[in-house]
């Protein structure tokens, strides 16, 4: 029931959405997203050479994260404040920790924003907190994204669309029912330009635990733009997800992973975006529409299908038979499919061997 009336309430509405200058949907190549992360290392100017080397890939954003330490979490070193899975890139550290590590000071952003509009790239973020928001709309920032873990903060969802901006948001771990939540929150707000992104919570995440057939059931039920938040290696998935309706993808971003960082582990390189842009737009390239017998491209390939030939010299009168006529190429002969009707009967004149058979040659 809940899948049926979300669809019927939410009918029609798949239209584009703009960022900046940006069309998200169907008709447009897919929008690529780097996501910085902390993968700046705490250096504002290696966060500068990752908005150049997103550039320079052909990415067309690039996504901070606007956090605080005190934001997120309490500073308390107890077990329930603490990573204790042991496959964790952070094992063992507590979130204030982790937090510490990964947030992009909030005096950077604004020379971080400034940089990536000299570069003509779309700079935006993800607000953590309350007056994160009120920060980045003094900044102007032309969209917002909801982290995954954060999609249930119903209090921040609502700040966050009531700026009326396109909200992308992640889904994560959320149930139907959470996301539901979370998307009317962002409508009762009169905020209809939302994307959700199917996304795997796990760090690196694996393909097999990906599950992109749910992207097509997250649009039929919620009647929005979708994509994907990657944390997968390699751009396999993602030209997957493009090719299932995908319009946004988001994936992490750094200049070298045996650079380290919190994030680099499952981080593309620049090369590796290049391949992601320029791979992801051949998806989108080859979805095109229902279609059968054949492209435009290929009717002058026709030609080149079996007919019916003469395959040995024949005189007036005399009867067709498997020994002097085949089907073979090329294809200017009767279909293969009137071979059988065609043994057995007499042609009106000589046809030489490689004549293309036809119907006026009979009786």
């Amino acid at each position: 029931m809940l899948m049926s009336s979300c669809f019927n309430a939410d009918k029609g509405r798949f239209e584009m959405i703009k960022i900046a200058n940006r069309h998200i949907g169907a008709d447009s190549a897919p929008f690529i997203i780097a996501e910085m992360s902390g993968n700046h290392n705490q250096s504002l100017e290696r966060a500068l050479k990752i908005v150049d080397a997103a550039v320079d890939s052909g990415a067309h954003a690039i996504k901070l994260q606007t956090a605080s330490p005190d934001g997120l979490t309490l500073d308390i070193d107890s077990p329930d404040f603490k990573i204790t899975e042991t496959n964790s890139l952070w094992y063992g550290k507590s979130l204030y920790q982790l937090y510490k590590e990964a947030v992009t000071p909030w005096e950077w952003h604004q020379p971080i924003f400034e940089h990536c509009r000299m570069r003509g790239i779309i700079a935006f973020s993800s607000p953590f907190e309350l007056k994160a928001v009120d920060f980045l709309e003094d900044l102007g920032v032309p969209c917002y994204k909801i982290a995954s873990f954060e999609l249930i903060d119903t209090q921040l969802v609502r700040r966050v669309a009531k700026t009326g901006k396109p909200m992308i948001m992640s889904t994560g771990m959320a149930t139907l029912s959470e996301i539901e939540t979370a998307v009317k929150t962002v409508r009762a707000e009169g905020n209809n330009q939302i994307i959700l992104l199917k996304c795997t919570s796990t760090y690196p995440a694996r393909p097999t635990n990906t599950n992109l057939l749910t992207i097509p059931h997250l649009r039929a039920a919620f009647g929005t733009q979708v994509g994907l938040s990657d944390h997968t290696m390699g751009v396999g998935v993602p030209c997957a997800a493009v090719a299932l309706g995908a319009s946004v993808i988001e994936k992490h971003f750094t200049l070298a992973r045996s650079d380290g960082g919190v994030d680099s582990a499952f981080s593309l390189e620049p090369h590796e975006m290049k391949l992601l842009v320029e791979e992801t737009e051949r998806a989108w390239q080859a979805v095109g529409e229902v279609r059968y017998g054949g492209s435009d491209d290929e009717q002058a390939s026709l030609k080149y299908r079996r007919s019916i030939y003469i395959s040995r010299d024949v005189k007036a009168g005399e009867l067709l038979t498997s020994e002097n006529i085949r089907i073979v190429r090329p294809g200017f002969g009767i279909a293969p499919k009137y071979f059988d009707l065609l043994v057995g009967r007499r042609v009106n004149k000589d046809l030489p061997k490689g004549t293309p058979m036809s119907w006026g040659f009979i009786g």
